[in-house]
């Protein structure tokens, strides 16, 4: 990829950048441009009165056009500006990539857009939702800064493998109703299936928890008062029809508060309710609520139990600072609720301080990695306090055969070969040969499997997921197997996109062919009878006229408006062309 647009996308981690997808801006048809136009100008006018005031301003920092889809390289030029950069992706991402893309200062812009029988709302992510609905907002400096903390806090979310299952049919049911050659009975079994994985979830992941935040605020977020709240969320921003619903009396506001981590969401339906924050800086004060409770904060037990849970990559922090990145397969608990052992199983790698340490990564600890966790039986001071003298006198030096009796009964014994210490010398990591391991009569290491590291820490400070140096671990996410579908349009289609391509031409031009313009009316009428938005294209280019061809387009557009589900769209269309 070509990331010399914009120095802050030139900096994403290797493992970002596998989802970014060069923007297929050629593939966009002039229906797709029409409805951009239809849809910015249709929100333009009515968020002026209903929105932050960050938005209007915020369009035209970030390089958003009323009249075309946006180009990811003119957005990078003037995103950089304001500190933050855009890339394309294919559909959803998972959540923890995503909210890691906004750690890093990015706005993550999905490549598709919504077609015209999508139009008010759809229920995958496009880029009328992801350029016209998160970029124009973090022209603010305070609520940038809050998607910048949250992405950066959301990214290390503890997953439950149920969170992974709920990802991927959410994106394939998001993917099948955007694509209009889909047959409802498909649809119907991707419906299906969400409420089926939804079903079998039980107590809310922190991922969960976080993703619900993430909904109530950056997508749905109201700022204000709950008597007269102003839009903000990017989902009401960019769609037409739940900006104006969301404003009605019988939707119920509340303030926001931690209560909207436990308040879930359903992503194919308005929802019933929802939350006004008083202004950003209470955005910031909640995230640090919720950041307070998880596990990244307070590790421990638990936050191993929800990493193994997972069943994907973590991290365990000690009070050494030193970090265990892997795959957790086992805790032994020292019958306190407080951490024994940990085991890893595969790939894994320490780390200090986020940087690997030399000699032990993912190559070296192939197999998995274990250690004791806590302070030694009958001995008031942990091992990392200990002074040169009272290593010396409980016999942990270099050469040293020792028999390790831990708290909650792990026994390490064998021959002290060398140790590791962090910046402020304490001892992290200490290295034995002819070692055993014992959990009371289970064997957790024998001396044949080589040299045993033991990682050393009083307790577990922090768990999170993914790892501690992604770089040299070689972290890699792999995109999503299931691509969102190309359409395939039929000869019939791309006759029509090039009428609509013909009257873009005349508006880009400034000059109106007007006998051509009647010869594509009369296509339309004929050959294409449900179609509302060409004629409305037409009718602006010749508005000011006083003829009778104007006259006719407007009949025509009286008698398609006798179409119930279209009949607003083409109400509030020839509104904005008389406005």
């Amino acid at each position: 990829m070509d990331f010399k647009s914009n120095r802050i996308t030139a900096k994403l981690p290797k493992h970002l950048q596998s989802f970014v997808i060069p923007q297929p801006y050629d593939e966009y048809t002039a229906q797709n441009q029409a409805v951009w136009r239809y849809v910015m100008r249709k929100n333009v006018n009515y968020l002026s009165k209903v929105a932050h005031k960050s938005y209007l301003e915020g369009l035209k920092k970030a390089g958003i056009s009323v009249d075309e889809i946006p180009r990811m390289q003119g957005m990078n030029r003037i995103l950089k500006e304001l500190g933050w950069s855009a890339v394309s992706v294919d559909g959803f991402i998972p959540p923890n990539a995503f909210m890691e893309f906004q750690a890093y200062n990015t706005l993550v812009i999905a490549a598709d857009i919504r077609t015209i029988d999508h139009l008010e709302y759809t229920p995958a992510p496009d880029i009328i939702h992801e350029a016209a609905g998160h970029a124009p907002i973090i022209a603010n400096a305070e609520y940038a800064e809050y998607l910048r903390r949250f992405g950066e806090i959301g990214s290390k979310a503890i997953s439950s493998s149920k969170d992974y299952e709920l990802y991927e049919a959410i994106r394939h049911l998001s993917i099948l109703k955007e694509n209009p050659n889909i047959s409802k009975k498909d649809i119907a079994k991707a419906e299906e299936s969400v409420a089926d994985v939804s079903a079998t979830m039980t107590e809310l992941s922190e991922m969960a928890k976080i993703r619900n935040l993430h909904w109530w605020t950056v997508e749905y977020g109201l700022i204000g008062t709950l008597e007269n709240p102003k839009i903000y969320g990017a989902g009401l921003l960019s769609s037409i029809g739940e900006s104006k619903w969301c404003m009605r009396k019988e939707i119920e506001k509340k303030p926001y508060t931690i209560v909207a981590a436990d308040t879930n969401f359903d992503i194919t339906k308005p929802q019933p309710q929802l939350f006004v924050t008083p202004n950003f800086a209470h955005l910031s004060f909640v995230l640090e609520e919720f950041a307070n409770k998880m596990a990244l904060r307070n590790g421990g037990l638990k936050g191993l139990q929800q990493l193994i849970d997972s069943k994907n990559l973590g991290t365990i922090e000690l009070s050494t600072g030193i970090q265990i990145s892997g795959i957790f397969s086992k805790v032994i608990d020292n019958g306190n609720l407080k951490t024994a052992y940990i085991q890893t199983k595969g790939s894994t790698a320490l780390a200090y301080k986020n940087k690997e340490l030399i000699g032990h990564g993912k190559e070296y600890h192939a197999e998995g990695f274990g250690s004791a966790v806590g302070k030694l039986k009958g001995i008031n001071i942990a091992i990392e306090d200990m002074s040169p003298t009272d290593l010396d006198a409980y016999g942990i030096f270099e050469g040293k055969k020792v028999n390790l009796n831990f708290e909650g009964g792990i026994q390490v014994k064998g021959e002290i070969i060398t140790g590791k210490r962090n910046l402020q010398g304490k001892i992290i990591l200490i290295s034995f040969q002819n070692c055993t391991v014992t959990y009371f009569e289970e064997v957790l290491f024998k001396p044949e499997w080589g040299i045993y590291d033991m990682a050393v820490g009083k307790e577990v400070v922090s768990a999170y997921s993914g790892v501690a140096d992604p770089e040299n671990f070689g972290l890699t996410f792999d995109p999503p197997k299931e691509k969102t579908h190309k359409i395939s349009y039929n000869q019939k289609d791309k006759e029509l996109h090039e009428l609509y391509k013909e009257v873009r031409q005349f508006r880009d031009g400034k000059k109106v062919n007007e006998n051509r313009l009647e010869e594509i009316f009369n296509l339309l009428k004929s050959n294409f009878p449900h179609d509302w938005l060409l004629p409305l294209e037409i009718l602006e280019l010749v508005f000011n006229n006083k003829n009778k061809f104007k006259i006719d387009v407007l009949q025509y557009l009286e008698t398609l408006t006798k179409n119930t589900k279209t009949s607003h769209l083409i109400k509030d269309g020839l509104a904005l062309i008389q406005k």
